[in-house]
């Protein structure tokens, strides 16, 4: 999936006047400017997060029921609210697609892509409690060793980044 770019978008946000590209400052992209009150449309990136989740001697995984990547292996995570700490935003995500209660341990990595609007930030966590459920935009959870994590299968860079980085954090790269 491609986040919309300034061509999807026609009206401003603020009076319903048109938004057209203008270069407002050198060396920096054109941006979207209304010509009837001039409020400058930033298109901004998302922030994400994902949550590295050592349990049972390996590493909790979800496969995913929506799209993008439907049917494809990701860790628990997912994106920011507006208003929410990221911390919180890691914790609440683990527990919505893994059933796990989770404390946040360290930043690992953050991971941004020329091909994206995403950052992703991804956190080591600990598991406090709870029993590892698929949750309802997951098709499966579980645990895979080092030796086990299904590659081939995984729907995103910034998970695969994020086990790679974990891996070699833990010398079983």
């Amino acid at each position: 999936m491609s986040w919309p770019g300034p061509e999807n978008y026609k009206f401003c946000p603020v009076c319903g006047g048109e938004l057209v590209e203008r270069l407002l400052k050198a060396g920096e992209p054109k941006r979207l400017v209304c010509i009837r009150c001039g409020f400058v449309f930033y298109i901004d990136p998302k922030l994400a997060v994902l949550s590295l989740v050592p349990y049972q001697g390996g590493l909790v995984m979800v496969r995913r029921s929506i799209e993008p990547g439907y049917g494809l292996w990701v860790v628990p995570g997912g994106f920011v609210d507006a208003g929410e700490r990221v911390e919180d935003a890691v914790v609440r995500e683990t527990q919505e697609e893994a059933g796990l209660v989770v404390r946040v341990v360290r930043l690992l990595k953050v991971h941004s892509y020329r091909h994206s609007r995403t950052v992703v930030l991804s956190y080591i966590t600990e598991y406090l409690g709870g029993e590892l459920v698929a949750g309802d935009e997951e098709l499966e959870a579980r645990v895979f060793g080092p030796a086990e994590i299904p590659w081939e299968e995984i729907a995103f860079s910034s998970t695969r980044d994020a086990l790679k980085e974990y891996l070699e954090l833990q010398g079983k790269v």
